[in-house]
């Protein structure tokens, strides 16, 4: 009772602070909901994560390339991890880790003495040669040390994967999250990579956050653009998303090209109110983008545009010229 009497008053500001305009009405009452919802989610060991990552046909196109050696090891991955109990989030850290170094295969070989389907060494205490061919052990052991890493399931997965695997290559391993994801719902046979209902995807804690970095960049409407700015009393487009999650104590990086990295990869179709959209010169390429803007839900998003022209609202279409496919979640 106590935290559904706090969450009903923490939405109650959220909806006093944001009410100035239709658009907005609309995001707190989706908030409302989600959140109402979600006080029944909150001890859900997989309620942290991205649901429908990346784009959902590359993902299927993916996995539907795999073949039948690839698709066994999947199948091991996902039934150890039933069998310890772990959740679907386990699951999808350890394909990412296993398509990332071998391609979800069990190798006898690999950089120095690597081997096996994370390319563990024994030379550095992951087992021996033979148990490192063994892919239950493998599995086994990769599980093992995930569970020993701090917050593992409160981070990105490709994240998690990164904190077993320590490779001099961190950000590999968010490339498959999409397919991942999709072999978790499929091979794992769950509705959602959440496992917890597909309502509890707006009630994760970025999507609570969500709210407040709302009503802050709302809330900065009129101030002008400034290249460079980042408020209080000026903004360039990467400098209101930066202080509208800090807001909502969520650190994004300074620029938009960064920021694209800063959270969970979802279709820019499927995007929920607080997600980040991003403007490319090559929307195929990342490496690009020159503007983020936050999404407000019902084709609204809220930007700081340019030299000349304030803080606003405005529509957008996902068919827009330039916008990159993908939008993200921050903090996921």
């Amino acid at each position: 009772m106590r935290v559904g009497l706090l969450v009903g008053v923490v939405i109650a500001a959220l909806f006093a602070a944001v009410l100035t305009t239709g658009v907005v009405a609309k995001v707190v009452t989706d908030q409302q909901a989600a959140q109402a919802q979600a006080v029944q989610n909150l001890g859900c060991d997989a309620a942290i994560g991205p649901t429908n990552a990346g784009q959902a046909q590359s993902a299927q196109g993916q996995a539907d390339n795999l073949d039948p050696g690839q698709r066994q090891v999947v199948q091991q991955i996902v039934a150890i991890g039933k069998q310890r109990g772990l959740s679907p989030r386990a699951w999808q850290v350890a394909i990412q880790a296993g398509m990332t170094e071998s391609g979800l295969r069990n190798l006898a070989y690999g950089d120095r003495d690597s081997l096996g389907i994370f390319q563990m060494r024994p030379s550095m205490g992951w087992g021996s040669v033979a148990q490192l061919q063994d892919t239950a052990y493998e599995i086994n052991k990769f599980y093992d040390v995930l569970l020993a890493v701090p917050n593992w399931d409160q981070q990105r997965p490709g994240s998690s994967a990164q904190d077993v695997e320590r490779s001099a290559f961190p950000d590999r391993y968010h490339r498959w999250e999409p397919m991942a994801a999709y072999l978790v719902e499929n091979v794992g046979q769950v509705t959602d990579v959440i496992g917890c209902g597909r309502s509890a995807g707006l009630a994760l804690p970025a999507n609570q956050a969500a709210a407040t970095a709302i009503a802050f960049a709302l809330g900065e409407q009129g101030k002008p653009y400034v290249w460079g700015a980042t408020g209080p009393d000026s903004y360039d487009c990467s400098g209101l998303m930066l202080r509208a999650y800090e807001a909502a104590g969520i650190t994004l990086d300074r620029v938009s090209q960064d920021q694209y990295h800063d959270g969970a990869l979802l279709p820019a179709r499927t995007a929920q109110p607080g997600d980040l959209l991003f403007w490319a010169t090559d929307p195929s390429n990342p490496n690009t983008i020159h503007h983020v803007a936050m999404y407000l839900g019902n084709g609204k998003i809220v930007e700081a545009q340019q030299t000349g022209v304030p803080v606003h609202v405005r529509s957008v279409s996902f068919d827009e010229n330039e916008l990159v496919p993908q939008a993200v979640r921050p903090g996921v």
